[in-house]
């Protein structure tokens, strides 16, 4: 056997349809395209979500729902949290050093990109000094009573 010899199995390849060669081709003419239309015309095709002139899918199903663009998302922080946290950093940081978001970061309360609000969801008894970006009044209280104090950034 050589590979000059080598040919494909019998019935395996097809010539492929040469259309726009003349009529003498039996693809000339329209070339295939059928007689005028849109679909006749050269650089023609459909719309990705066109349905064949049926109603498409956006137009029937109903409207829902509204996102405002410019509410602010806070990632929360309970009372219980935010003093586990506080103990986590008693015997690195320095007395009277705040309670930073890059200290919260690094105790995997929260994400590097969020923003910070503190809620009254548990009880505080330890004294912390906190910089957030939001407190309810009630949390703040709390960690006033508590001798700690809120700082908004």
């Amino acid at each position: 056997m050589q590979l000059n010899s080598l040919r494909p199995a019998a019935g395996s390849t097809k010539k492929r349809k040469r259309i726009a060669r003349g009529t003498g081709s039996g693809h000339g003419g329209t070339s295939t395209r059928g007689h005028k239309g849109d679909k006749a015309r050269s650089g023609a095709k459909e719309k990705r979500h066109f349905e064949g002139g049926q109603t498409p899918m956006q137009r029937r199903l109903p409207k829902r729902g509204f996102k405002n663009i410019n509410r602010t998302e806070y990632a929360v922080i309970s009372l219980s949290a935010l003093e586990k946290a506080a103990q986590f950093f008693d015997n690195t940081r320095v007395d009277g050093m705040p309670l930073t978001i890059d200290l919260l970061v690094k105790a995997g309360v929260m994400a590097a990109n969020d923003r910070v609000k503190v809620l009254a969801n548990g009880k505080i008894t330890a004294k912390v000094d906190i910089k957030v970006h939001a407190i309810s009044a009630t949390a703040k209280a709390a960690i006033e009573a508590a001798g700690g104090s809120v700082e908004l950034v």
